[in-house]
């Protein structure tokens, strides 16, 4: 009966949620990503129109209607945003160029087990896409299939909403 007991202690340690590590703050990606540059917010709030329009466009699924982007003085965007891995939620940023490639990815914040998705070599792999660049032939991280994948379809999406909601082109 008592060693019944001194399980109880150990099972409820084990089943404890596992904590993320915070790797930047989002001011500090944002002078990595555009060193000596100045931020103006301008978050939106997608209506259902553009919700619909994004999902249509990326073929993927929008977690929040609240976007997080800021205009840089140098020109290009700097957009905040969250995937859902396989335990938890992945926070990252995208810098994109003036001209609308993807110019550096930033993990803010993920698991220490699905770490490989910080690593600078495969991120540089989104590095140039653009809105209506396919995603398909970006490599997934074994043992972190599923948060690769979910990055690489949130770049995706955020291409999409950066198009279609935050700079879309006339005509």
């Amino acid at each position: 009966m008592r060693s019944q007991l001194l399980l109880v202690p150990a099972a409820i340690f084990a089943s404890a949620p596992c904590v993320a590590s915070t790797y930047l703050t989002v001011e500090q990606a944002q002078a990595a990503m555009f060193p000596g540059a100045t931020f103006a917010p301008d978050f939106v709030k997608l209506d259902q129109d553009q919700f619909n329009a994004i999902i249509n466009d990326s073929d993927v699924n929008v977690w929040s209607r609240d976007i997080k982007a800021w205009k840089v003085s140098t020109g290009g965007w700097f957009i905040l945003d969250q995937v859902r891995g396989r335990d938890d939620w992945i926070t990252y940023a995208i810098g994109v160029s003036p001209t609308g490639g993807v110019k550096h990815i930033e993990i803010l914040e993920c698991l220490d087990k699905y770490d490989g998705i910080t690593q600078p070599e495969w991120l540089a792999q989104f590095y140039g896409r653009r809105h209506g660049n396919k995603f398909d032939d970006i490599q997934i991280i074994s043992g972190s299939t599923l948060s690769s994948s979910q990055l690489a379809a949130g770049v995706k999406r955020i291409m999409s909403t950066l198009a279609l909601v935050l700079d879309p082109s006339p005509g």
